[in-house]
């Protein structure tokens, strides 16, 4: 998906690696596990100081977890990265068996909904007032619980989702997020873009 954007994607799993991307993309997965992972590689440190120096990082599902200030239902050995200002619940949509999908209006995104793919997904609890709300969860009676829920938010450089833009082929995200970053790369033809890698 980021190739097809316009990036050149690479996995990112030592400190020189993250240190030659201009931008990061933090996939789904197991939120604790890659929590743990970053601080035994030795990124967890660097990756919250390239954030903080503007580096743009997109976080969809368990990215999203990662990137929060604070999380609810977490480990209390669990890391952060601080790269937004929120706060979000894990698994907030319930198991594996409750995974779903649904259309959302996503500000920023033309050309219609965004098929959204949720599996075992968080939601934002609260956002800081520098936090842009990007998309919720339609207000629907198949929506119960979940119903304006947030589920994207953009502060600054950094990006997230909780759900999976990668699974439905639909490419605009991807390039939302890579045009963010070829702003800052003006000097490289095409991008550098790292994805974590959960081992």
């Amino acid at each position: 998906m980021l190739e097809r954007a316009g990036a050149r994607a690479r996995p990112v799993r030592r400190v020189a690696e993250l240190a030659d991307v201009d931008g990061l993309v933090l996939p789904g997965g197991e939120s604790t596990t890659m929590s743990r992972l970053l601080a035994s590689f030795g990124l967890l440190d660097p990756l919250r100081e390239r954030i903080r120096d503007g580096l743009p990082v997109y976080g969809s599902c368990a990215g999203l977890v990662l990137l929060a200030r604070r999380v609810y239902d977490g480990r209390p050995d669990q890391h952060q990265l601080d790269g937004l200002d929120v706060v979000v619940r894990r698994n907030a949509f319930g198991r594996q068996v409750d995974s779903f999908e649904t259309d959302l209006d996503i500000r920023g995104i033309d050309d219609g909904p965004v098929h959204a793919v949720f599996i075992r997904a968080p939601w934002v609890e609260k956002a800081g007032a520098d936090v842009e709300v990007l998309a919720r969860i339609p207000d629907s009676a198949e929506a119960g619980a979940a119903a304006e829920r947030i589920v994207a938010v953009r502060q600054g450089r950094v990006f997230a989702t909780a759900f999976h833009p990668e699974l439905t082929g639909d490419g605009r995200l991807h390039r939302l997020f890579v045009r963010t970053v070829s702003e800052l790369a003006a000097d490289r033809e095409t991008p550098a873009v790292g994805e974590g890698t959960a081992g």
